[in-house]
């Protein structure tokens, strides 16, 4: 990878040792740390003037915080950053608010470097990071089919758009499948599912696979506790 292909960071922490550490792991693999902020207003005027491709953003902070500086910098920018929400909990409905705002996904605060450089470059890549055994539970906890959250309604018109194999993939896809089980699943190439679920994606006019699974629940597509198979994890690539 040249210095030109590193994805660019923001990394917004009320904390300095924190973000300190998170600047030297991302640095020691080769991303490029453009910025730092310890508020979310400091956030949000970072990202504008860096634009950066990933943002890892804390939720718990001073004044502005990082659920309010993540739909900020989601609404305002033509062309807006991959954001990762930092937390220390595994079950929280800021998690869940900042997921329904936009966000390409979260990681808890103890992550290895290894997985760290891998999520910045997963969601730089297009992809939604689904942290491994929690969010399918944090989904099923606090989606309401059709109520929606945050400023964001449910798609629950454009439903009908989809077709019967687009409704079977992304009831499979908010189990928690990769495209590998959602291939296997449906006896279908992996390029052939990575249509699909772009093309989920474009007609529910969501941003990746962490709103087409928050998409799946509050639309009553699939229910809290229902049977399927699978945990939430990384999402593959589409």
């Amino acid at each position: 990878m040249t210095v030109a292909d590193a994805p660019r960071v923001v990394i917004v922490d009320d904390q300095a040792l924190v973000r300190t550490g998170f600047r030297m792991i991302l640095a020691a693999d080769g991303i490029d740390v453009v910025a730092e902020a310890a508020d979310g207003d400091a956030a949000v005027a970072a990202v504008r003037r860096t634009r950066p491709d990933v943002v890892l953003m804390d939720i718990r902070m001073p004044g502005t915080d990082g659920l309010e500086a993540t739909r900020r910098i989601l609404a305002d920018e033509t062309a807006p950053p991959r954001i990762v929400v930092l937390t220390t909990y595994d079950l929280d409905q800021y998690v869940y608010a900042a997921l329904a705002a936009g966000a390409s996904g979260f990681l808890l605060k103890d992550v290895t470097p290894e997985h760290l450089t891998a999520a910045v470059r997963l969601v730089r890549s297009g992809d939604a990071l689904l942290a491994p055994a929690i969010t399918r539970r944090l989904v099923e906890r606090f989606a309401a089919p059709g109520t929606g959250a945050g400023s964001r309604p449910a798609p629950h018109r454009e439903l009908a758009t989809l077709t019967p194999r687009e409704l079977e993939v992304l009831e499979a896809l908010a189990r928690g499948h990769t495209n590998a089980e959602l291939a296997a699943r449906f006896r279908l190439s992996e390029a052939t599912v990575k249509t699909h679920v772009a093309r989920i994606l474009q007609k529910l006019r969501l941003r990746d696979r962490a709103q087409a699974v928050i998409a799946a629940y509050e639309t009553g597509l699939v229910t809290p506790g229902s049977d399927g198979s699978g945990t939430a994890g990384l999402g593959g690539a589409g």
